[in-house]
Parts: C-alpha cells; structure tokens; sequence
C-alpha cells in the first residue's frame, strides 16, 4: 500500500510563553501544501519484523531514529503486524520548517491502520501521534488549523489559498530547531493569527509575522534575502516557514523563477518535480 505524505507550512508563528517541561507554548496556523514524499508498505515472509530502505534526500542517522520506524514500533507494541519492507522516498527537505518527517511518522501510522484494518479512529492515532512530535497530529487529518500549545492543541478553520500561486525556495543548509528557539524570547502576541488569518492575504505583510524571522534573519543572512528577493517579484505575502530554513511566498500570477536562487532548493505548486537551482 502507497501514500504520500505532504509538507505543511506555517502561516505566522508566534512563541507566547516557556514552559516548565522546557518547550514553548505557541500560536500558528498549519497549512497543507502539495510537496511529497512517498511512502509504501509491502508484506512479506520471513522472521525480521520490518526492512526499512530510503531514497531520495540522504537523512543522516540510525534507522531507528526515523520516525517512520518509530510510528511502526509504536503500533506494533499495540497490534499484532505482519512482517514488511518499508519504503520511503524523500523530496520534502528537513531543517526547513516544512515537517517532512512529521508528516512522514503519522502518514505510517494512517498507513498502518488502513493496510491492516486495525480500527484505530483519527482521535486515537493523533494521541499515537503526539508521542512521536509536536507537529505530527496534525497530519492526522491534514487540514488547515490553528495550533496552540507545542503544536498539538489543533483548531480547524476554513482557509483556502489555492488561487495563489505558491513558491517555495530553502538555502542549501538547514536551521536546527533547537538553535532557532534559543535565539529568541517568548511574548505574547498583540492580536492572535486566528484573527490575523481571516483578514485578506494582501494585509498579512503588514501583521501576520513570524517570531523567528528576526534572530535566524541576524544569523543566516542569506534566508532574508530570499524573503526580499520573493517580494521584489511581486509576492503577495512571504515568510519563512516554522524555524526556517525554507520560505515560501504567494502571488497572484506565476513568477519567474529561472535566475537569483541559485542552490536553492525551488519548488512551485504543480509541480511534477523539484529542482535543485
């Protein structure tokens, strides 16, 4: 059985408060996009329980550290699973703010469920999968929503943006979360993204903003002028995603897009492929 798990964007980001745990409480908007991975599982006969083979964008670490691997632990702790090869082919870069690998762990989960009739509901394999990251419910049902707490507190709202041209370009590096929220202090926001959101997608440069931006922009440069570049060709609104690396932007027609990102990783919605500029 194949799926395809997709990257979300973040509309707005705003770190309110520390937490005692150690995390941050958070308010943002979740947003689907069309970038993909692929992901199957295929049963087979013999005494190992999985076979884990990947492709596409090179992942360092075990293999016991994707989080693949770690949602097929979790449900096979619980039910009873056949023993399969699992493939997974990666074009959703990491270090991106895009949650490629969080998208990657409740699609298996989804995946599982399916394959195997388990009977797991959606509620139930969000709590599965708020075990395994703070962003991988929402890929449970995979619709735009407010997110509160570390990002597991999902809200559902009506948002579609679809009429916009949408462009995303991430520098050849990565932004480690852990370096990005030590680069900046919590506050609570003045007016929260849930109304922000509603307003028309032209007003979001001016209030819609991404508590990140500012420290990653001081200590990787080159992330802002993407962001500048994309506005200098007529985006309607742009922002990095999440942490960072990747920012995307929304215009109104097609942009060119041939020149001024060169090794970037470039991705437009509708795309068939991604390019490496």
């Amino acid at each position: 059985m194949l799926c395809f798990p997709n990257a979300k964007i973040n509309l707005g980001l705003n770190v309110v408060s520390k937490r005692q745990d150690g995390y941050h409480n958070l308010e943002t908007v979740f947003y689907p996009i069309g970038l993909k991975d692929a992901l199957e599982i295929v049963p087979f006969e013999g005494k190992s329980p999985y076979r884990f083979s990947l492709s596409g964008i090179a992942i360092d670490g075990a293999v016991d550290d994707n989080l693949v691997v770690k949602a097929y632990k979790l449900i096979a702790k619980e039910k009873e699973i056949r023993p399969i090869d699992i493939y997974l082919l990666k074009q959703i870069p990491f270090g991106a703010g895009l949650g490629g690998g969080s998208a990657d762990a409740a699609f298996m989960l989804k995946l599982l469920n399916d394959a195997f009739s388990l009977g797991y509901c959606e509620g139930e394999l969000e709590v599965f999968a708020a075990k395994l990251g703070a962003d991988c419910p929402f890929f449970v049902r995979n619709q735009p929503a407010f997110a509160t707490g570390v990002g597991d507190v999902l809200e559902p709202i009506e948002l579609d943006l679809s009429r916009y041209r949408f462009v995303l370009v991430k520098p050849p590096f990565g932004v480690p979360t852990k370096d990005a929220y030590a680069l900046l202090s919590p506050r609570e926001p003045e007016i929260s993204l849930k109304e922000i959101v509603r307003k028309p997608l032209a007003e979001w440069r001016d209030c819609m903003k991404n508590d990140f931006e500012t420290p990653v922009f001081k200590k990787y440069p080159q992330i802002q002028r993407i962001k500048d570049e994309l506005y200098r060709r007529g985006a309607v609104y742009a922002s990095m995603s999440g942490s960072g690396s990747a920012v995307y932007a929304f215009f109104d027609d097609a942009p060119g897009l041939d020149k001024g990102f060169e090794g970037c990783f470039v991705w437009k919605e509708g795309s068939r492929r991604v390019c490496q500029k």
